[in-house]
């Protein structure tokens, strides 16, 4: 039996395996070794908006839960839940797992996206998997607040009761937080803060308005900080963004927007201080890539050697700041080698950087975009690749190998 793909290819059901789909990954782990590596994946995805059956249940308003119902009936097979926006990240339909990903086959009475990620994380010989959802990436523009807070919590609860556990111990999370309302924030993070599989809490940066410097943040930042989590922003792009709209092509809007809202939040972030008041408080900048950060290093530091007085609370200059948080590696650009290690070199990426996969987006890594780099040392790669991450989350090794070579270089938190 064959199934209709993208422009009438016809594609087998036996290709629609993620297995299969990724058999050349598999290859390439296997010559490269990497089972012998501990390789964390800090940021992979599924698709929730297919689970909104199971999800929309956990609602606590039932005003809300109701009209989320109904929405979800009237729109069939594409619930009209969280903000849509418009772009062709589906690749018009080149890429054959995403119009046909519900064809493919799993097991009955098993989370089904915890299989598939299974699957996917063998083939690239990825130990531990961050997983975040993709649809409510964009919940932040959605124009009720308590829509925000009541979608988010229902996914929490669904995620960490229904998903998590049936993972092997293999993924963990850092949480959608509905950042339009810092108290629900502190809610969800006294809630589920404490619960396995739980490595802290994500900030979606596409949204209408953020100001991650608002007093009214600080209470959940010292919450997350207290309970030893770790806190990300992870970005996206939004055609309808104003600054967007003179921009006639996709490419351009989604080349820039990865990378702006990162931008503007981290700058805020450093220059009101944060780092100065949360000092334990370990901050991921999520999937905008790595070309900006030397650019805003140094953008920074120059006008803040010109303005000092507008930064009081800094001790140091704001590039220093920026080296002491993390960031993920994926969309990472290698055109320009050289610029790459210069970048890598500014931003301390040896401790500093954290691989991530994007997977199953159209656009996503494997472990070789690091791995094959030629100005890395092994223990740069092994740090990268998974010996930062296990650290920060906690994650143990999952063979002798990999803890041999977590003592090796100097992980001794994670190999014990």
């Amino acid at each position: 039996m064959d199934l209709i793909a993208d422009r009438g290819r016809r594609v087998t059901v036996e290709e629609l395996n993620t297995s299969q789909l990724l058999s050349h990954a598999r290859k390439q782990a296997v010559q490269r070794k990497f089972d012998d590596m501990l390789i964390v994946d800090v940021d992979a995805h599924h698709y929730e908006n297919e689970h909104f059956a199971d999800i929309l249940p956990f609602m606590e308003n039932d005003v809300l839960k109701q009209l989320a119902l109904s929405g979800r009936a009237s729109t069939r097979a594409r619930p009209n839940l969280t903000p849509q926006s418009i772009g062709f990240q589906d690749m018009g339909g080149r890429v054959t797992r995403y119009p046909l990903r519900g064809t493919e086959k799993t097991k009955d009475g098993y989370a089904r996206d915890v299989e598939l990620g299974h699957r996917w994380m063998d083939a690239m010989s990825v130990d531990y998997s961050c997983l975040f959802p993709t649809g409510m990436l964009s919940i932040g523009l959605h124009p009720q607040a308590e829509m925000e807070a009541d979608l988010c919590w229902a996914y929490n609860r669904w995620l960490t009761e229904k998903v998590l556990p049936d993972s092997g111990d293999r993924f963990f999370s850092m949480l959608t937080l509905p950042f339009s309302d810092p108290d629900e924030c502190l809610r969800h993070v006294e809630k589920f803060g404490d619960r396995k599989h739980v490595g802290g809490f994500m900030v979606t940066t596409v949204r209408n308005n953020l100001a991650v410097n608002d007093n009214r943040y600080m209470k959940v930042y010292r919450a997350i900080e207290e309970r030893g989590l770790v806190l990300s922003f992870h970005s996206g792009p939004n055609w309808g963004e104003p600054i967007f709209k003179s921009c006639n092509r996709f490419l351009v809007a989604h080349a820039l927007g990865f990378s702006w809202y990162n931008i503007v939040n981290l700058s805020n972030w450093v220059i009101n201080g944060m780092g100065e008041r949360f000092p334990k408080l370990p901050v991921i900048w999520i999937e905008s890539g790595l070309a900006w950060v030397p650019f805003l290093m140094q953008k920074l530091d120059h006008e803040y050697m010109l303005r000092p007085s507008e930064a009081p609370l800094l001790k140091k200059k704001p590039s220093d700041y920026m080296r002491d948080m993390y960031y993920s590696s994926q969309p990472m650009e290698i055109q320009d080698m050289g610029a790459l290690e210069t970048t890598f070199r500014m931003m301390n990426a040896e401790t500093q950087l954290m691989y991530s996969s994007d997977y199953p987006h159209w656009d996503f890594d494997l472990p070789s975009t690091i791995s094959d780099l030629p100005f890395l040392t092994d223990k740069a790669k092994h740090n990268i690749l998974g010996g930062t991450a296990a650290r920060l989350f906690k994650l143990k090794p999952r063979n002798e190998k990999q803890k041999e070579n977590l003592v090796k270089f100097g992980n001794h938190t994670a190999a014990a």
